[in-house]
């Protein structure tokens, strides 16, 4: 498993690649120690995020890789689906998974999301179009919404 930092304008992200694919992608406190990438596959990933940031990114190219539930790996698969600037609600997401009565879970789902901002879980909202959750607050959530819309 390869490690970096990643230091983005919401703060530090911490990464983690096996050979082939970005595995995690989480915000976290400042590192102790910060790692710059070794890996081709980090070294990618940054670069893509620093597009992101600028506004001149609109689709990741980088392969991920994530485990988790059957369950868990068909929302975040349908995740990578909303395309940037647009948002879906947590029933539409339901639906996509073909559980429609499964908003909660897919809620749940979403807040455990290993690779942030590449797999968009920011993305999904309440279907009365308020912000609902987000893993690393409302601020970061409205933060990237509106890199997206250009606001």
């Amino acid at each position: 498993m390869n490690k970096c930092n990643y230091l983005s304008p919401l703060g530090w992200f911490e990464m983690e690649s096996d050979n082939d694919a970005i595995t995690k992608l989480i915000l976290c406190e400042t590192p102790d120690i910060i790692k710059i990438p070794e890996n081709p596959v980090l070294r990618q990933c940054c670069l893509e995020l620093d597009e992101y940031f600028a506004g001149k990114r609109e689709k990741f190219d980088i392969k991920t890789s994530f485990t988790g539930t059957p369950f868990q790996n068909r929302v975040w698969q349908e995740l990578e689906k909303i395309p940037y600037g647009k948002t879906i609600s947590y029933a539409d997401l339901a639906k996509a998974v073909e559980n429609p009565k499964a908003c909660r879970a897919v809620g749940s789902a979403n807040g455990k999301n290993p690779i942030a901002i590449i797999i968009p879980c920011h993305r999904v909202i309440a279907s009365d179009g308020g912000m609902g959750g987000y893993a690393y607050g409302l601020d970061v959530k409205k933060q990237l919404l509106g890199l997206e819309k250009g606001s």
